[in-house]
């Protein structure tokens, strides 16, 4: 039988083998993992339907396959047992690009494409951890996994890292693997983060200075200490390099060309005083426990869902007959990962208490940058939110989220002079960018929903009326 590339919600048209975990002729138990994909936001598995043989390779790591088409093929039961012991079954094959030789199981001469086994044979190990396993350079066969069925995970894979590293080196995951794949010692950075501990800005600034040191060497510069200083306003650029696009990276470029040509934009800004706001969060974490802190971006997602509900006809989409209002206010928050920008949804979020608002999108923001979203984080999202104010980032003009109608963007919360009563006075500011659709949305409507957002910004405790 052949296997096919699911399709995992109304949007995916395509994923992407990653890697392979099972050779062709490798006998697996039902439901055993056999090959890594990714799609548009997420990384999966296809998995044995039951025990048999995977018999043929029909996509090779690397391969982008459509939604529906075949995958590998598989065989079960006694054509199963007889493919593996050599008999008559359903030739073991690999095709690669350029080579649609059949390979019978067993047969040394594989392509080189051909996914190569360990000596050590298949590992309990999910695709994050193999792929952070090579970056890292660490030996998956002694890790024990934390996982079902002691599966190593990705956190496993940076303990054991970690684990490997001095124990005076302070430095966060991700600064540890970047240092791992640059070959750069950890131990020559000074740390600029808290109590001395190594960011991932030192680890760059470190792999730069070794780049621009490796050229000088090669063109037969003097050593650093003997060059001349340069002012301290000059820098070094990097070293050239080349980074192949990434399905998600492919997918972000497409979804913002369609927004940005399809989707005539358009950007109302205005400031809003969030002394409330700022107070309010005060006072609400003051009675929760530490695990359940209200963030702003709770509380931004709470108010807009209640502009949201008093203007809906900014909670819509464009169809090709029409413009649909939507029955459902599902806030997407854009989220900075390491595989890119992602916006996993919170459904509902009009009908959730504002700690329900945090327990979930706390649970999505681990997944998403944990590498473990599920497909349904990112479906049928109405409107988003995106917050750069822990940038130092005052205003911008988000890019709409198609099929989306708007998008609201979040500034710093700053201290500035403003006018009040006659008097000048101190007080904390925060800038807000709606861009909209103007197919859909109108100047004065969308004008009026961003006024009604700075008002609940400003009031926050409007929230308390739950039927205002």
């Amino acid at each position: 039988m052949q296997i096919i590339m699911p399709k995992l919600g109304l949007t995916m048209t395509h994923g992407t083998i990653t890697e392979w975990l099972k050779a062709p002729g490798d006998a697996v138990k039902a439901e055993e993992a056999l090959c890594a994909y990714e799609t548009e936001k997420v990384t999966l598995e296809l998995s044995a339907p039951e025990d048999g043989v995977l018999a043929d390779i029909l996509a090779p790591a690397g391969t982008t396959v459509p939604a529906g088409a075949a995958v590998f093929e598989f065989v079960t039961g006694d054509e199963g047992r007889r493919t593996k012991d050599g008999g008559q079954g359903t030739g073991i094959r690999s095709q690669a690009a350029g080579n649609r030789d059949q390979v019978v199981a067993g047969d040394p001469q594989l392509p080189a494409s051909s996914f190569q086994l360990s000596a050590s044979g298949p590992l309990n190990a999910t695709p994050k951890a193999r792929t952070l396993a090579r970056e890292l350079g660490v030996d998956l066969t002694g890790i024990a996994g934390s996982g079902p069925d002691g599966r190593v995970q990705a956190q496993d894979v940076e303990a054991a890292h970690a684990a490997a590293q001095p124990a005076s080196i302070k430095a966060t995951p991700l600064a540890r693997r970047i240092a791992a794949t640059e070959g750069v010692d950890l131990r020559s950075i000074a740390g600029t983060g808290p109590e001395g501990t190594i960011t991932r800005e030192d680890v760059e600034q470190a792999v730069r200075r070794q780049a621009s040191g490796d050229r000088g060497q090669e063109s037969g510069a003097a050593p650093v200490s003997q060059a001349v200083q340069l002012p301290a306003t000059s820098f070094q650029l990097p070293a050239s390099s080349f980074r192949p696009h990434s399905a998600l990276r492919r997918t972000i470029a497409e979804r913002m060309s369609q927004s940005a040509f399809n989707a005539p934009h358009v950007t109302l800004m205005t400031e809003a005083e969030a002394t409330n706001l700022v107070s309010a969060r005060a006072q609400l974490n003051a009675e929760v426990p530490a695990a359940d802190k209200i963030s702003y971006n709770t509380l931004l997602a709470a108010l807009t869902a209640r502009a949201l509900c008093e203007h809906p006809n900014v909670n819509a989409r464009w169809e090709a007959d029409g413009i649909r209002l939507l029955a459902e206010i599902n806030v997407a928050l854009a989220v900075d990962t390491e595989r890119g920008l992602m916006t996993p949804v919170l459904r509902e979020v009009d009908k959730l208490s504002l700690s329900a608002v945090q327990r979930g999108y706390a649970a999505l923001l681990d997944r998403a940058l944990a590498g473990r979203s599920l497909p349904d984080d990112f479906a049928d999202g109405t409107f988003t939110i995106t917050n750069l104010g822990g940038l130092d980032v005052d205003g911008f003009t988000p890019i709409i989220n198609p099929p989306q109608a708007a998008i609201l963007g979040v500034g710093r919360i700053v201290e500035k002079p403003v006018a009040r009563d006659g008097a000048v006075v101190i007080r904390p500011m925060m800038t807000l960018s709606l861009s909209f659709d103007h197919r859909i949305v109108d100047g004065a409507p969308a004008a009026k929903f961003l006024q009604r957002v700075k008002q609940l910004v400003e009031r926050p405790m409007a929230l308390l009326l739950r039927d205002a």
